[in-house]
């Protein structure tokens, strides 16, 4: 088997930790035959499979996934689901097209937010907007630019300096930042399980139950798992960076590691030092800053630093991550980490996804650059609309192609030169 072709992290997500544990799962333990059969039940592949049988209620579908909902990667990022798109998006030549993608991104939002109202599952889904903050040079031009993007696009913001994010967020870390009421927050190992939980009984789901092996053998598509096997007549490959250990975007895609932790409950006199708002979070405006959150039962949350193809130490990261939380939090300076984990991004050089039919019957969206969310779910609904011979968004004239990456070792090599370069550059917001 190879271990490669799934993620096998070395920690719990903090996030699912903080939950009961997820009971009456499936394990795919005999040979199946399907009409359609999902690699991935994350944001994607739950889309994609629930709108598949919205088109064609009568196909026999089947999700397998690695781990257990809301273990995986799904699981593992820091809950933001976001109305409007990312910073490093954000310039105004290119407005109307992003004004298309935005259009696309809120009503998806609007999906996922009617789905968590019918679950019983607490996702602590609030729209409580986002900040952005730039302690260095770099950071406020990129804070310019995003601020130029919002009022060219009419959209509300607030500009705040030093004092009005100390004064709300408890920190002086930052020069200057702003605030867009454009994000919802949530707990997103909560969240994945209540979009599993709202599949129709017909879609059946396989946890802890990895693709190790994918292959055409005649019209159809054989997936090989540990303990089973599924034929398919179509497959969705939604499992994101981990797409190429199955023969799918080799030259385009690399898995990134990204590193989060988060604390136990604070005592109330900590929580009053950390400013008047108690449940926010806080996107980096460089790509290697770090991204914060407070949530709304007491905890401080983090995440930042990269690893290439591989996780790194959980133990090491947990230094630097408390480092960084107490650069902007010295009053957290006797605080631990009650949780500390990795999770799996699927990055590809130019910010494009790989999206659509690649190959007979193989449909594939992987890619997510970071933004796995609301994005992912879009390109899920979208990729079985395709699939179903529905007329769809252009994908790629709105969110672009993943262009050829260089071989290895050359592709490391160069992930590792940029990102010392980048690091450098913008040191001041790690």
């Amino acid at each position: 088997m190879n271990k490669l072709s799934y993620p096998l992290y070395q920690h719990r997500s903090g996030w699912n930790a903080l939950l009961p544990p997820r009971t009456n799962t499936q394990l795919l333990s005999t040979e199946l035959n399907v009409d359609v059969a999902v690699i991935g039940a994350g944001y994607t592949g739950i889309a994609a499979a629930k709108r598949w049988q919205e088109l064609a209620p009568d196909d026999a579908i089947a999700i397998i996934d690695a781990s257990v909902v809301g273990e995986g990667t799904p699981g593992r990022n820091s809950g933001f689901l976001l109305e409007i798109a990312l910073a490093n998006d954000a310039r105004p030549e290119h407005m109307q097209r992003m004004m298309k993608c935005n259009a696309l991104i809120g009503a998806t939002l609007e999906k996922i937010v009617a789905a968590v109202d019918k679950s019983d599952i607490d996702c602590a889904l609030r729209r409580t907007g986002t900040y952005r903050a730039a302690a260095g040079r770099l950071g406020r031009k990129a804070l310019e630019q995003y601020r130029s993007f919002l009022h060219g696009a009419g959209l509300p913001y607030e500009r705040l300096d030093r004092a009005a994010l100390l004064q709300r967020l408890g920190t002086g870390f930052y020069q200057e930042g702003l605030y867009s009421p454009h994000c919802y927050l949530a707990q997103p190992a909560a969240l994945i399980r209540a979009l599993a939980q709202q599949l129709p009984p017909s879609i059946r789901l396989y946890e802890n139950t990895p693709a190790t092996a994918l292959t055409r053998t005649g019209n159809r598509w054989l997936i090989e798992t540990p303990d089973g096997a599924i034929s398919a007549r179509k497959v969705v490959l939604a499992n994101n960076g981990f797409s190429k250990m199955l023969g799918v975007g080799k030259s385009q895609l690399v898995t990134i590691y990204t590193y989060a932790a988060i604390t136990p409950v604070l005592e109330q006199g900590m929580l009053e030092s950390l400013g008047s708002e108690k449940n926010w979070g806080l996107l980096p405006t460089h790509r290697l800053g770090s991204t914060l959150r407070r949530t709304e039962d007491g905890r401080m949350m983090i995440r930042s630093r990269y690893g290439y193809e591989t996780e790194t130490s959980n133990g090491l990261v947990a230094k630097e991550l408390m480092r960084g939380l107490q650069q902007r939090f010295p009053q957290l300076n006797a605080s631990e980490f009650e949780h500390v984990w990795g999770g799996a991004i699927g990055f590809t050089f130019n910010g494009g996804p790989i999206w659509g039919e690649v190959k007979p019957g193989l449909f594939v969206s992987a890619g997510c650059n970071g933004g796995g969310v609301v994005k992912g779910t879009l390109f899920g609904e979208l990729l079985a609309d395709l699939a179903n011979r529905r007329k769809v968004a252009d994908v790629a004239g709105l969110f672009g192609r993943a262009s050829w990456m260089p071989p290895e070792p050359f592709r490391a090599l160069g992930f590792q030169l940029i990102s010392a370069l980048e690091k450098y550059r913008g040191r001041a917001e790690a």
